[in-house]
Parts: C-alpha cells; structure tokens; sequence
C-alpha cells in the first residue's frame, strides 16, 4: 500500500507513473528552476526523479520518502517534499512548490508534516535543510518551522555560471514542537 500523510489541506503522498507531467510542468518553470542547476533542470531529469522515486518507495528498508503534495480541494499535484535518513538519527529535507502556490502557507504545512513524522514516526533526532543562501523564502520556511541557521558553505556550488553558497539550517527533535504550537 503507498505511503501517504495528510494536512488539512494536503495529502503528502508516494508518487506514481501519472505524476510525470505535472511534476515535470512545475519544475520546468524558470523561476523554479532558478536555484537549480541546469542539468537538474533538463525535462529527462524530472522523468528520472520521478521513476528514482517510486522505486525507493518501493524498498523494504525505506530511507528515502520523497513525496508528492496533492492540494486536497483541486486534487492536483502542487509540488515535492522529502526525508532524507542519514546514518546516527540525521534526516535531510526539502521542499518545492508550482509557482502558482508561492506563498500560499503550503509549503509550510507540508513541512511541518514531514518534521513531525520525521520525529515521531521515524525517530529523528535531527533534521536539517540545505538551500543555495539567495533562496530567501526557503530560509524564512525552515526558520518558520524553529530551524536555527547553522552554517553557509562559501561558493560552494558552480552551476548557471557562477559560484553560489548554500546554507545549512536544522532543529532538534527536542526543540520541535507541535504543529499547531508553530501556526501564526
């Protein structure tokens, strides 16, 4: 049976073979592409993310939960979320929305979900997140959620010819707290 969480307004769920186009139309927009690199951004490389992650969820041992966000009103694919296991209780995460819902809070509610099970269901004790330093509204989402900054990594990614630094933010299963505690 697929792996599915639900939000009050969105279900994070395993992606299937039907999910192809529209994550592919989402990440081929170039303002969502602009903190990728252009071979993350080729049309072939969506097909291969999506069919990498239906095989993972397909595993046994799971380490990798890479999910579809379905809006629950529209029933649409709206974006991507993920855990990453690590090795000693470390969990890295991500997250990537349509253009069309910028800002809307989901992003946020589906990240909460995901640090929630992270820490409840998988055991976590800590998750962190990296993203190129100029993706503003990725740190304020991983600040909204309790995550401290821990580290920048100087001009340490080349790609859309130049060098760009990348930042590192985290929280603690001890500092986590309920999502309701986290709403506005």
């Amino acid at each position: 049976m697929p792996f599915q969480l639900t939000t009050q307004h969105l279900i994070l769920r395993d992606f299937n073979p039907k999910d192809q186009a529209a994550y592919q139309a989402f990440t081929s927009d170039k303002k969502y592409q602009k903190f990728y690199s252009e071979e993350d951004c080729h049309p072939d490389k969506a097909s291969t993310l999506v069919n990498q992650f239906i095989s993972e969820s397909e595993l046994a041992d799971r380490k990798n939960y890479n999910l579809a966000i379905i809006d629950k009103h529209s029933e649409q694919l709206i974006g991507v979320c993920g855990i990453r296991l690590e090795a000693q209780g470390q969990a890295s995460m991500g997250c990537g929305l349509s253009r069309q819902h910028h800002s809307s809070g989901m992003a946020k509610e589906a990240i909460s979900c995901l640090i929630e099970f992270a820490f409840t269901q998988l055991d976590c004790h800590r998750v962190y997140a990296e993203t190129i330093s100029e993706n503003k509204a990725a740190i304020r989402l991983c600040q909204a959620m309790g995550m401290r900054h821990e580290a920048t990594f100087v001009e340490n990614r080349f790609f859309k010819q130049r060098w760009w630094s990348t930042s590192v933010l985290a929280i603690l299963k001890h500092e986590w707290q309920t999502p309701s505690a986290n709403q506005p």
